[in-house]
């Protein structure tokens, strides 16, 4: 297993620490061809104004949808990333999404970075105590289409969902010591492996 992470900005090494704890291989995707080499991808946190700049600058944008809406490989945006991948952004309308999961959201939704905090989530699909979850300057998901998966709330707001392939959440699971969401992540990497497997066998 290789898991690419969108090399653009933002925070990589924290993902990238995080997958070598759990033994998983990552590289930083900055080109269409480097999607080839990866069986999952993270969006890290980071300036999503900033980083959807890169992706058309660098001729990553149609790949990206390529691989994730009709490839169905798995995905995993946090905090900016899910910026990136939802449909729209309702206090920002000018900036432009993948349009990726039908989710409308809402940038630093709950203040600037001096409002940062942490909350105890739980988290459904994640079993045992609640999970420590990180909020810098984090978007929340105003609304969520009707096959999208909700998976966790903070005060009423959701801040982590899925669907199908693509996972997002709020906040930063990457800066915490809990693996249990990128084993998650992993988790649907795993099955997506075996889904691809399957039907090379068949075909």
């Amino acid at each position: 297993m290789k898991i690419g992470i969108l090399g653009m900005q933002g925070a990589i090494e924290e993902h990238e620490a995080m997958l070598s704890s759990l033994g998983v291989e990552s590289i930083r995707v900055k080109k269409p061809s480097q999607l080839e080499e990866v069986d999952g991808l993270i969006f890290p946190g980071g300036e999503s104004t900033t980083m959807i700049k890169l992706i058309n600058f660098t001729g990553l944008k149609e790949p990206l949808i390529e691989y994730i809406a009709r490839k169905k490989m798995p995905v995993f945006g946090t905090c900016a990333g899910m910026i990136l991948l939802s449909k729209s952004i309702d206090n920002y309308t000018a900036q432009e999404t993948l349009d990726l999961i039908d989710v409308e959201v809402r940038r630093n939704a709950f203040g600037r970075q001096i409002d940062s905090f942490e909350e105890e989530l739980v988290v459904e699909g994640i079993e045992g105590e609640p999970v420590k979850a990180v909020f810098i300057r984090a978007p929340i998901i105003d609304h969520a289409g009707e096959e999208v998966e909700i998976l966790a709330k903070h005060e009423e707001k959701i801040v982590m969902a899925r669907y199908e392939n693509i996972l997002v959440s709020s906040f930063h699971p990457e800066i915490t010591e809990d693996k249990r969401i990128h084993e998650y992540f992993l988790g649907m990497v795993k099955e997506w492996q075996e889904s691809q497997k399957s039907e090379a066998e068949c075909c």
